[in-house]
Formats: structure tokens, sequence, C-alpha cells
């Protein structure tokens, strides 16, 4: 049954308040599609029936799950490819000369969803910087949800998954096929420190100046007065001669004027201005 109009205003309230994602009013369909299987999971007859449950409930597992199961976690591996050729081909040679003295570098990919982003980069530093290996390098990726980030953490991804975007060769020499599903090496894996994050709550005072921030296909889903608290959260920990990159639909104009747009490459980045 189509979900109805109250109930779906209960969700986009409760998943505004618990993550700042904006649900416009006209993707009530997206509730039906991604919750109604988790109805069933929690034996509820229909979703109706769960966002009955829910509301007589204080905040407790199955709200989280719920707030969970609206977030959306479309990704791929090395997605858009410019950005990960302006890393290559530029960004980082400029970076490890810059700090070849310190010999350190952090590197932080914001809602990171599966994983594909932070595992894309770190293929990519051991394929192109092997210098690297003896560098302090710090490769963070957070997300909101601690569902998605377990599955994250395993690496795990189905054949439709490891065909979106990552070439075969990568595929092969990084992933070990367990029949149905890959799963990535160990190696590779290790380099990444995954974490829960809110972008919204957290103050980010545990984090130490960060060389790349990749926070794409985020803020389009928050209210201007969130973006641009996220924004300035971000510039307090993005280092001066720094990079940030957004999404292909996302800008800082109107928004935060310390930065600026910048072209690397065929990739479109931010940087602090001087």
């Amino acid at each position: 049954m189509p979900i109805h109009h109250q109930d779906f205003n209960y969700l986009r309230q409760l998943v505004r308040h618990h993550s700042a994602m904006v649900l416009d009013a006209d993707k009530a369909y997206l509730a039906e599609l991604r919750l109604t299987p988790l109805a069933t999971q929690m034996g509820f007859s229909s979703l109706g029936d769960m966002i009955a449950n829910l509301q007589t409930q204080p905040f407790n597992q199955r709200h989280v799950q719920v707030v969970e199961g609206m977030l959306l976690t479309e990704t791929s591996f090395f997605r858009d490819r410019y950005p990960f050729d302006a890393l290559a081909n530029v960004i980082l040679p400029e970076l490890l000369a810059k700090r070849r003295t310190q010999r350190t570098l952090n590197i932080w990919c914001a809602a990171c969803s599966s994983g594909q982003e932070p595992y894309s980069i770190a293929m990519l530093l051991h394929e192109e910087f092997p210098e690297l290996a003896n560098w302090k390098l710090q490769l963070i990726a957070t997300d909101l949800s601690n569902e998605i980030l377990n599955r994250a953490k395993a690496g795990l991804y189905s054949q439709l998954e490891v065909t979106r975007g990552l070439p075969l060769s990568l595929l092969n020499k990084y992933f070990q096929n367990l029949g149905n599903q890959w799963q990535i090496c160990d190696k590779i894996r290790r380099r990444i420190g995954f974490q829960q994050l809110n972008l919204v709550t957290h103050s980010f005072t545990q984090f130490h100046k960060f060389d790349i921030i990749f926070l794409r296909n985020v803020l389009i889903y928050f209210d201007l007065p969130v973006k641009k608290a996220v924004l300035e959260k971000i510039r307090s920990i993005l280092a001066p001669d720094g990079y940030l990159f957004l999404g292909g639909g996302e800008t800082t104009l109107n928004l935060d004027d310390s930065f600026e747009r910048v072209q690397v490459d065929k990739a479109v980045c931010y940087r602090q201005r001087l």
C-alpha cells in the first residue's frame, strides 16, 4: 500500500532531525522502496504499522535503522574519474613535493558509503606513489551509518559493483574472488581508518589538518544553513594549501566565500582563498 501522507511527513522529520538530510515531499516512493523490506524484517505486516510503532516509542535502534535505511548510498569505484586523475597527475605530486620534509599526508573521505571511494584512493596511492610506504599516511573514511560502515570495512562487493568503474587490472591485482563476491585485499583495507561520524553534529576537533578532503554528493541533501555550517567546519580542518572535492552538482558559491573554485586537470575542486 502507498505510504500515507502523515506517515511520510513523520519520516521526513525523523530523518532530518537525526541526519540533517532533507527529503523532498515528492520522495514518498523512496520510503516505500527502502523501508518496506525493513518493516517485514522487523515483523510488521506493513510499512504503516512500523511507522505507527515508531511514533509510540522513544528513539531506539529501530529508529536508527529507519534513518539509515533512508540515507542515499549510491557510489562506485573511481566515480566520475576526473577527480582521481587530478589526484594522480597534479595534486599528489604537488603535495608530496611540499610535504617531503615532514613526510606526512592526511586524506579524508566524508560520507564514504560502502567504501568504494576510499578504496579507490588507496589503490591509486599504492599504484602511483610507492614512496608513501615510508610516509605517515592517514586515510580516514567516515559515514553516518554504522551499517554501511560495516559493509565498507568488510570490503566485499558484488560482481555488479566491481564492474562499475573498477579497471580489470586492479580487480585482478587487489581483489580475491569469493564465489559471487569479491573482497579487496588486506594491504589496501589496512590503509583506511573507518569511523562513524555525523557531519552536522560532530565538531571535527579530533582531526588534524587534512591535505585532501572528499565531500562529494553530500551537501545537495542539506538545507542552506546546514550546508554553510558544514563548509565552515570543513574549512577549519583543511590545510591552507589543501584541496576540497565536492560532487559535480555542488559548489561553495554563495555558501562560503573563503573558498575559491579551481580547475585541476579536468576536475573541479576548491581551495581556501589566500
